[in-house]
């Protein structure tokens, strides 16, 4: 298989993923019972990017808590290499079948309605457009008719003139 091919079946297997637009509250506890805090940036069922007061070393072992909308996820973690001082990605190395379901469905549901949200943006820009080439064109067409009508009616009234002018004398 080529690299073109290994990239494209590398895209299909990738895990669905979303970017939180309200950053949502994580708890990391370390190995060694410490706490860090911060906020969940995109999501997957196979990791995520946080933003982080200060990174944490690459390869730490954590445990991952965080809320979702249908409910909470408990997951072990690795850390990875920070992305810039504050945004930093891990990845699961263990998340239990129930808050992997949670995490799957709460991702499911936030992609259903980015797609809802999207189809209705789609369909209202189409009604949009249809009003726009049908309705704008009417009226346009009417002002047209009554230029036409009024310059055919002004030419008829200038003539009836000249005939009368001409021919009454």
């Amino acid at each position: 298989m080529d690299m073109n091919g290994l990239s494209q079946l590398h895209a299909q297997l990738r895990a669905p993923r979303i970017n939180l637009a309200d950053f949502t509250p994580a708890v990391l506890r370390f190995q060694d019972g410490q706490r860090a805090s911060g906020k969940l940036q995109v999501l997957s069922v196979n990791g995520g990017l946080l933003s982080l007061p200060r990174p944490i070393n690459q390869g730490s072992q954590v445990k991952v808590m965080f809320l979702t909308h249908t409910g909470p996820v408990l997951g072990a973690a690795e850390m990875l290499s920070p992305m810039t001082g504050t945004q930093q990605p891990f990845r699961f190395v263990s998340l239990p079948v129930d808050d992997r379901r949670r995490l799957g469905a709460a991702i499911q549901s936030t992609l259903n309605q980015h797609l809802l949200n999207k189809d209705a943006a789609e369909q209202k820009w189409m009604e949009k457009l249809r009003a726009a080439s049908s309705g704008e064109n009417r009226p346009r067409r009417r002002m047209l008719k009554f230029a036409t009508g009024a310059l055919a009616f002004g030419i008829l009234g200038v003539g009836c003139a000249f005939y009368f002018i001409r021919y009454m004398h």
